[in-house]
C-alpha cells in the first residue's frame, strides 16, 4: 500500500518562514506602488481617479458607515466625475422616497414647499440617522445644488435612492401621486395596498405572518399596482414625465419590499440577494431614463465590491450590486474601496441604541488592512487594475485575506467574528483609498428614534 511521504518539521519550519518573508515583502510593494494622496480638501485630490473617467458607472465604497475621511473622499471623487467626466447620477444606498426629496432641493424641481437649505430637509430621519444626516452629505448636497443651478436644466444631475426600506412611505406615494391625475385608478390602488396598510410601520411583521401562513396574501395586488401603472405610462406620463418616473419607482419599490420581508424569514442570503438586485435595478432604470446617463454609487464595500471574490459570495451564494454592474458593464464599470487602520467611527453597540464615537481597533494581521498599514504611507490610492499596477504586487495581493466591514453596528469585542471575511482584492474592487487613520462622520444627532428595526435604513444587516 503507498504510503503518504512524511513531512518533516523542518520542511514545514522553511514553509512558514517563507510564506513569512513574502507577506513582509508586500508592504514595501505597496508603498512603492501607491499614489500617495494630498489633503481631502486639496484641488489636486480628486484628480488621482480621472483614469476611473471613462467608465459609465463608477461605485464608490466605504468600510464603515460612519467615518469622514470615506465619505468626503466619495464626494471630492464624485465632483470631479460630474465636472469633467460628465456623470450626472448620484445614487445611494438609501431610500427613494427621502431621496427624492434631495433630488428636488439639488435640480430646482417645482415642490409645494422647496427647502430654503438643507437643514429644512427633514429627510432620512430614522436609525441610523448619522448615515446620511451628517455634515460630510449635507456639504456635498448643497454643492451639488450650486453646480446644478449653474447649469441648464436638462444637465442637472440626479440624486437618488438605491434601497427598499421605505414600503410605507412609497405606497402613500403613490396612491397620492394618483389622486392628482387619475382618481380611479387611485382608488384601486388604495384597495390593492390596503392588503399591506397594517404592516406599513413594521413591515417585518408581515414576513413574519406570510412565512407562518406559507402564502404571499399581497403579493399579487402590489404587482397588479405597478402593472396598472406601466399600462397607463403614455397617459399618465404627458402629466409630468418626472413625476410619473417617481410614481413608478416607488412602485416597485412597494412590490420588490413584499418579496424582500417574506424572504427574511425564509434566509439571509435570499434576503440580501434581493436587496442588491433591487440597487441593481433600480439604477438600471434611472440609466435609462437619463439622457447620456454615467452614475456614480455610494454604498459600503459589502455591496459595491465584486461578491464573486468574498467569503459571502464563495461560502453564501450573495450577489450584490458590485457583481451586477461588473456582469453587465464589465469594463465600463469601476468599483473603488475605501480602507483604515485605526482611528474613530460613528456606530451604535445594538439597533436603535444612540450613536457614539467609538475606537476603531487596530487591523488584524493577516487583514488587507494590516498589508497597507504597514506601507507606512498615510493616504493613498492603490490602482488594482490589471495593467495598472506592478504584476508581482498584484499577484502576492491575489492570495485571499481578511478584509473589515464595519456597518452601523460596531463590536470591537467581537471584531474577527463579526466585521470580516475573506476576500481577493484586486478582483473585488479596482481601486482601494486608504486612509491609515480616520475620524468619525459628523452627525447632525446622537439621539435615534425608536421603530421597529426593519423600518430603518440597512437592517437588518447593518451594511
Amino acid at each position: 500500500m503507498h504510503q503518504p511521504p512524511l513531512i518533516l518539521l523542518s520542511d514545514l519550519t522553511q514553509l512558514f518562514r517563507k510564506s513569512d518573508k513574502m507577506a513582509r515583502s508586500i508592504p514595501p510593494m505597496i508603498a512603492n506602488a501607491a499614489q500617495p494622496l494630498p489633503d481631502i480638501d486639496s484641488k489636486d485630490f480628486a484628480s488621482q481617479f480621472d483614469t476611473y473617467g471613462q467608465s459609465r458607472v463608477v461605485l464608490i465604497g466605504d468600510a464603515s458607515h460612519g467615518t469622514s475621511e470615506f465619505y468626503r473622499a466619495r464626494a471630492a471623487i464624485t465632483k470631479r466625475l460630474i465636472t469633467h467626466h460628465g456623470f450626472n447620477i448620484v445614487a445611494i444606498e438609501g431610500d427613494w422616497p427621502d431621496a427624492k426629496a434631495v433630488d428636488r432641493y439639488v435640480r430646482y424641481s417645482p415642490a409645494k414647499q422647496p427647502p430654503k437649505d438643507t437643514s429644512d430637509l427633514r429627510v432620512f430621519d430614522h436609525f441610523p440617522r448619522w448615515m446620511w444626516r451628517n455634515k460630510e452629505t449635507s456639504d456635498f448636497v448643497d454643492w451639488l445644488r450650486d453646480y446644478n443651478g449653474s447649469v441648464p436644466a436638462g444637465e442637472r444631475t440626479m440624486f437618488a435612492g438605491l434601497d427598499l426600506y421605505s414600503m410605507g412611505k412609497s405606497m402613500r406615494a403613490v396612491i397620492e401621486y394618483l389622486d392628482r391625475v387619475d382618481p380611479e385608478t387611485a382608488r384601486l390602488a388604495r384597495k390593492r395596498y390596503s392588503c399591506l396598510e397594517p404592516w406599513a410601520d413594521d413591515p417585518a411583521m408581515y414576513g413574519q405572518h406570510a412565512w407562518m401562513k406559507r402564502a404571499a396574501p399581497c403579493e399579487q395586488g402590489v404587482v397588479n399596482v405597478l402593472k396598472e401603472l406601466l399600462q397607463k405610462r403614455l397617459e399618465l406620463s404627458r402629466h409630468d414625465g418626472d413625476d410619473f418616473f417617481d410614481a413608478e419607482m416607488n412602485a416597485r419599490l412597494v412590490k420588490d419590499a413584499e418579496g424582500y420581508y417574506r424572504s427574511m424569514f425564509y434566509g439571509r442570503d435570499d434576503s440580501w440577494n434581493r436587496r442588491d438586485t433591487h440597487f441593481f435595478d433600480t439604477l438600471v432604470k434611472l440609466l435609462k431614463q437619463s439622457r447620456g446617463g454615467k452614475a456614480v454609487v455610494w454604498a459600503h464595500n459589502s455591496h459595491v465590491g465584486d461578491a464573486r471574490h468574498t467569503g459571502k459570495g464563495e461560502s453564501r451564494n450573495e450577489i450584490n450590486i458590485g457583481q451586477l454592474c461588473k456582469e453587465q458593464w464589465g469594463a465600463s464599470c469601476s468599483v473603488i474601496g475605501c480602507g483604515t487602520h485605526t482611528g474613530t467611527v460613528a456606530a451604535a453597540d445594538e439597533w436603535d441604541d444612540p450613536m457614539s464615537v467609538m475606537d476603531v481597533v487596530p487591523s488584524l494581521d493577516d487583514s488587507y488592512e494590516r498589508l497597507m498599514h504597514d506601507s507606512g504611507v498615510p493616504s493613498f490610492l492603490l490602482d488594482l487594475r490589471k495593467g495598472h499596477t506592478d504584476t508581482e504586487l498584484r499577484q502576492a495581493l491575489l492570495k485571499p485575506r481578511l478584509e473589515r466591514f464595519i456597518g452601523v453596528i460596531y463590536r470591537p469585542a467581537t471584531e474577527r467574528y463579526s466585521h470580516y471575511t475573506k476576500a481577493i482584492l484586486p478582483e473585488q474592487l479596482d481601486g482601494y483609498v486608504w486612509f491609515d487613520k480616520s475620524y468619525a462622520v459628523q452627525s447632525f444627532e446622537t439621539a435615534q428614534p425608536k421603530e421597529p428595526p426593519s423600518a430603518g435604513e440597512t437592517y437588518p444587516y447593518g451594511l
